[in-house]
């Protein structure tokens, strides 16, 4: 058998297969409802046979959206929604998890086909927050510094996300501390140049991290998963490093996280990055090697082949699938024609099954 078709067991929760479906922001909720699209959305590629469906970044807070179209999950009226999509993924085989997170400092955008620009406060838009008064860049404003309080506040509101997060009926929780977002803004010096106990060493730096594991661990099943994604690399010197990142992942296992999400970038604005194909995998690579924890890939992996030579060589555990799944929801069932292999295909497309 293939291996990106053999099975993963992660606590009491199996993945069919190795084929994830990465996190990609839709921008097409209102007051973080999830609607009909977010269903055709997330249901077809439950129905194109992923293991795993990760949803886009459902804000804690409605000030930790990116885009006043963001999914969300700050209120109890959002469960019924999101709940309504758990079901048909569950019943198309697969599982469902939720991505929750805090724009921090680069919220308050509009969605990309509108150009991504600021929104400003007293129009559609907000204030911002983050560890610093440190803009993204000049075309983002100046966020506030989070107090204390403020920081507690957002700890405290991952986990009441997490709670509602299970009512709807999720089965992994992945706290999104990447792409230049709030918690990934606490992690790297570039953003973070706090002097009390969450910012200037390595350790003040995670906590912020560290304590939104343990919120969320104090309001989700102790036998459901969570995962970690994280940005391995701000690509810059003096930046988030992956020696850095390693460390902490070998402190996120020991709290009890089960896998790390491996990205890159996002919080440096106009770094390069060495874009190309399968170009984030050799920073799972490292980090599963390191630490011993399971690992996920992301990045540019468009290839039935592709994606099991990463499994092969242990580069990762779990291989997420992104914008080649919104060209093609279907990938894992036309990957496994291409790694000859034979599995399940929904009951009303067996015609179609070559």
């Amino acid at each position: 058998m293939a291996k990106l078709y053999s099975s993963l067991d992660i606590k009491s929760v199996r993945l069919k297969n190795r084929i994830a479906i990465s996190p990609m922001c839709q921008y097409s909720a209102e007051d973080g409802y999830a609607n009909d699209w977010h269903l055709v959305h997330y249901g077809s590629r439950a129905v194109g046979g992923a293991g795993l469906i990760i949803s886009e970044a459902c804000a804690v807070v409605p000030e930790g959206r990116i885009s006043p179209f963001d999914l969300g999950i700050w209120k109890d009226d959002h469960i019924q929604n999101l709940k309504k999509i758990t079901e048909f993924i569950i019943k198309q085989g697969s599982v469902p998890a939720i991505q929750l997170a805090h724009a921090g400092r680069k919220a308050s955008c509009e969605p990309p086909w509108k150009g991504a620009g600021l929104l400003k406060s007293g129009e559609e838009g907000w204030d911002t927050v983050g560890p610093s008064a440190i803009a993204f860049n000049d075309s983002f404003s100046l966020p506030h510094a989070l107090s204390v309080d403020g920081i507690e506040d957002v700890v405290d509101a991952f986990g009441a996300a997490a709670k509602r997060a299970w009512q709807a009926g999720f089965k992994v929780v992945e706290i999104h501390a990447a792409h230049g977002y709030l918690l990934h803004e606490f992690l790297s010096p570039k953003s973070n140049l706090r002097t009390d106990e969450y910012g200037g060493s390595f350790e003040n730096r995670i906590r912020i991290v560290c304590e939104v594991v343990k919120s969320i661990q104090e309001n989700w099943p102790a036998e459901l998963p969570i995962f970690v994604r994280i940005s391995a690399t701000d690509w810059i010197e003096g930046g988030w490093s992956i020696e850095e990142s390693i460390s902490v992942c070998i402190i996120l296992k020991e709290l009890g996280v089960d896998l790390i999400d491996c990205s890159t970038g996002g919080n440096i604005s106009n770094v390069k990055i060495p874009v190309a194909p399968g170009y984030q995998v050799p920073f799972s690579h490292k980090i599963k090697a390191a630490s011993g924890i399971l690992t996920a890939a992301v990045g540019l992996i468009t290839e039935a082949q592709q994606a099991e030579d990463i499994l092969l060589n242990s580069e990762a555990d779990l291989v997420l699938i992104a914008r080649e799944s919104l060209r093609n929801p279907y990938f894992p069932l036309n990957a496994a024609n291409a790694l000859n292999e034979k599995i399940d295909w929904p009951l009303q497309y067996e015609r179609a099954k070559k």
